[in-house]
């Protein structure tokens, strides 16, 4: 890995490990140009991420009508508000005001966005497939969720171990369930319903993953949370390959198919993209690191003896 010092927007990115082609030389530069001009104004993170939710439902309302024109414009609005999402975690990294508060904002930024979309989308065929696009919609969105979720936790588990706790922004259900029950919901009702849906989200991850979850506790019981050097090497190295499907399960891919299909007309394919190659994707990616995670465990086990 490279040592040279970073300038310009590659300092505000977490690794170039898991950018995407697309976020590097699209999104991740506007964004950074989006986050100098909140900086200089004094706008926080969470004020971008939150009008980054208003411009993606406005995005997604756009999508329930059959003018081209109409469509075309929710492209970029979602376009739009895909560059404040960058945005408002450069920012957060530029001025250190990253907070827990944050990590849920964001990780909630894009189901805004999309339960807007499904929905038009439903809406808009409904006169012509009556309940099933109902049917098929919540298929697909549960399957985006699963998607979304999974490749967010292993991002974030090898960025862990590529820089250590202060550059993953991965959590454990043990830690949130603490202080989850620690915040006086009369008090504090949004920040605790927020709190709560988050460790349900944690959980889901854990729950799905049960060889990563067996090679954390090992790591925890035997070298106190930090692994030695040469795991954190190997892990990398053998993690890199698999980056693509935690991007390509993303945003940039899935945003594609959807513009395409919204544009001629046929917004149900991208139902079926997701049901079948995002879910594909899905599978193998899981597979995979759940092999590698077994076989990590096994070499941390041998090395203790």
């Amino acid at each position: 890995m490279s040592t040279e010092k970073k300038s310009g927007y590659k300092s505000t990115l977490k690794s170039e490990d898991t950018e995407e082609f697309i976020d590097i030389y699209f999104y991740r530069p506007i964004g950074y140009q989006w986050a100098l001009f909140f900086q200089k104004r004094g706008i926080t993170p969470n004020q971008v991420t939150i009008a980054s939710i208003f411009i993606g439902v406005a995005a997604g309302i756009c999508f329930y009508f059959t003018d081209f024109w109409i469509n075309l414009l929710g492209v970029f609005l979602l376009i739009w508000a895909n560059s404040y999402d960058s945005a408002d975690g450069q920012l957060a990294r530029m001025t250190n005001q990253k907070s827990a508060m944050g990590r849920i904002l964001d990780g909630a930024c894009g189901d805004f966005w999309f339960v807007a979309i499904y929905l038009a989308i439903v809406f808009r065929l409904w006169p012509e497939w009556s309940y099933w696009i109902l049917i098929l919609a919540a298929v697909a969105g549960y399957s985006h969720s699963k998607q979304a979720s999974m490749a967010d936790y292993f991002r974030n588990i090898h960025l862990l171990f590529l820089n250590g706790k202060k550059g993953s922004e991965l959590d454990n259900s043990k830690d949130l369930e603490k202080k989850y029950k620690e915040i006086n919901g009369k008090e504090q009702p949004f920040i605790k319903f927020f709190e709560y849906m988050y460790l349900n989200y944690t959980r889901g991850q854990e729950k799905w993953t049960p060889q990563m979850q067996k090679l954390f506790q090992v790591i925890n019981s035997g070298y106190e949370g930090d692994p030695p050097d040469w795991f954190r090497k190997n892990y990398r190295k053998k993690s890199l390959p698999f980056i693509k499907y935690t991007n390509m399960l993303s945003f940039n891919l899935r945003a594609i198919v959807l513009f395409i299909s919204v544009l001629i007309n046929l917004p149900w394919i991208y139902f079926v993209f997701e049901l079948t190659v995002m879910n594909g994707m899905l599978l193998y990616m899981m597979r995979k690191y759940e092999r590698l995670a077994r076989k990590f465990r096994v070499a941390l086990e041998m090395d203790e003896e």
